[in-house]
């Protein structure tokens, strides 16, 4: 299975009170999010993260969690080498003709994204839950999910309520 997260901000203290997270301490933040990842996510799936996964050190906790994981580079990834973004084409995720769905992967939001006027989808971070989908785009964050990544499922029956940019169909 495939999934989606962003915004961890594992061992950041003031990420609490940014946003408005419900934990008593930062340990209790960081435990709650590998409890939660770990219960969705198995170590034969796959996960991109989009960006600010650790404040500090990120390998102790990459280790902890399931399945492969692809990052796409957040403003808090100094120790994180990965791109700053990712195109995808799901296996077996097709749009209505039947070309492969398209999926733009960002950590920051866009108005506008490769083929976004034909269908294509973007999913980012860094918003924390606090800016609206625009178009076939929406934050998927921990803060968007009550702590727990989205999984393709997820994204896909979400997409389902967003309106195109465009009618690309036409």
């Amino acid at each position: 299975m495939i999934w989606f997260t962003a915004d961890t901000h594992f061992d950041h203290k003031n990420i609490l009170t940014l946003s408005n997270r419900p934990f008593d301490t930062i340990e209790d933040m960081n435990k709650s999010l590998i409890v939660n990842w770990n219960e969705k996510v198995t170590n034969s799936d796959t996960v991109y993260f989009l960006g600010d996964f650790a404040w500090k050190n990120p390998a102790p906790y990459i280790e902890q969690l399931n399945g492969e994981k692809l990052f796409v580079k957040g403003s808090h990834d100094s120790k994180i080498k990965a791109p700053y973004i990712r195109i995808i084409k799901p296996e077996g995720l097709k749009d209505e003709y039947g070309n492969h769905r398209r999926i733009i992967l960002c950590h920051y939001s866009m108005r506008s994204w490769e083929c976004s006027h034909y269908g294509s989808w973007h999913l980012f971070g860094h918003h924390h839950g606090m800016l609206e989908p625009y178009g076939l785009s929406f934050d998927v964050g921990v803060d968007c999910n009550k702590y727990y990544p989205f999984s393709l499922d997820d994204v896909v029956e979400k997409m389902k309520t967003l309106t195109p940019i465009v009618d690309y169909r036409k």
